[in-house]
């Protein structure tokens, strides 16, 4: 019988434009087609679709499911590799825990100075909070917040947070588009 993308989309708690998506990252098959050429997807699309969502939340990417669920749809036992992307996973976040430790730790000693500054200051006047900032590159702050730039990176970008707290969101922008003379 089948399943069509609006109901799928329903049950799972997702949008039909995330199915299309998942049709495209490999990890959910494309529907077969109804006479009348609507898509209608097979009755275990739905589980198919949880379990993408569980994996998903658990910090498996769209790309490592394919190739996971491309070797189980074909008979195969992909386990040790889910095991191992799960460890690599655990692995990231602990480092992670430590980076935001310490970021955690370092703002902490910056509020408790700019408050002593704060404390100190005369009424209106200055306190000078962003010219105390530690100097650049600190070693013991994440990557994410030192002030690294790449040797071709432009001079006038001298800050490393661009509203993005993680470097895999900043590596996954699309770069922005050149405007053509005309």
């Amino acid at each position: 019988m089948g399943i069509a993308p609006g109901e799928l989309a329903r049950r799972a708690a997702v949008s039909t434009d995330t199915l299309r998506h998942y049709e495209r990252s490999g990890v959910l098959a494309k529907p077969a087609r109804s006479p009348n050429n609507y898509r209608v997807y097979p009755d275990d699309a739905v589980a198919r679709v949880l379990l993408i969502r569980r994996s998903l939340a658990f910090g498996f990417s769209l790309a490592e499911l394919a190739i996971v669920l491309r070797e189980r749809d074909k008979g195969g036992a992909p386990c040790r590799k889910v095991r191992a992307i799960a460890a690599d996973k655990l692995e990231a976040t602990e480092a992670r825990l430590v980076e935001l430790t310490r970021l955690r730790d370092e703002l902490r000693a910056l509020l408790a100075d700019w408050d002593a500054r704060l404390a100190n200051a005369p009424p209106g006047a200055r306190s000078g909070l962003l010219d105390s900032l530690p100097s650049l590159n600190p070693p013991h702050l994440p990557k994410e917040i030192r002030h690294e730039q790449p040797a071709h990176s432009s001079p006038r970008r001298t800050h490393g947070l661009s509203g993005h707290w993680s470097h895999e969101a900043r590596e996954k922008r699309t770069p922005a588009r050149r405007r053509s003379k005309r």
